[in-house]
């Protein structure tokens, strides 16, 4: 029974307590954006996570539809079955975020013999994961991700394309030849 205290006490106090998880997304997702994260639209969104560097997909959207720096997060024209729509984006960061015991240890017991805390900046630890959230509309400001709408099934299929066409470009000119 002692050792199974001090073996309880030693991984309590030798690990992180998860406060905050990312969610994993395999390839996309089709989901209300405002669940997702509680400042973005209350519309649904096609997700998915970004490995790359901030502002990769500005600039991918940006050179793709030519959109010299103008407007390229909001409103993006593009046809689909003949249709003009409407995209925007958003690049949203949803951290993991542990809560260390150690550090919290280690400075109660130099707060307690009258030193001051070594460690009040690693009581928390965060590491970020990012996502992309795309919302497309039609002229008339529809959301065209409702599952009633006529053009979902074609526009997820387009995200779905240009989603791998993201991933895998690194020169986004190649992405405005194929056009």
């Amino acid at each position: 029974m002692k050792l199974l205290s001090l073996i309880f006490i030693t991984v309590f106090c030798f690990s992180c307590i998860p406060v905050r998880i990312a969610p994993t997304i395999k390839t996309d997702k089709v989901m209300v954006a405002k669940k997702f994260k509680r400042k973005l639209p209350k519309r649904q969104a096609f997700i998915f996570e970004d490995p790359k560097n901030s502002n990769e997909f500005y600039n991918y959207v940006n050179t793709k539809y030519e959109l010299q720096h103008q407007d390229v997060e909001f409103n993006v024209p593009f046809k689909v079955d003949g249709q003009l729509l409407y995209f925007s984006f958003h690049e949203v960061e949803i951290p993991n975020k542990t809560f260390n015991l150690i550090p919290v240890i280690l400075d109660a017991k130099l707060d307690h013999e009258g030193y001051d805390p070594l460690f009040e900046d690693s009581y928390t630890s965060r590491q970020g994961n990012w996502y992309i959230v795309i919302t497309v509309n039609d002229e008339a400001m529809n959301d065209c991700l409702k599952p009633n709408n006529l053009y979902k099934a074609s526009v997820l299929k387009y995200l779905k394309q240009m989603r791998l066409e993201y991933l895998n470009t690194s020169n986004y000119l190649e992405a405005l030849l194929r056009r």
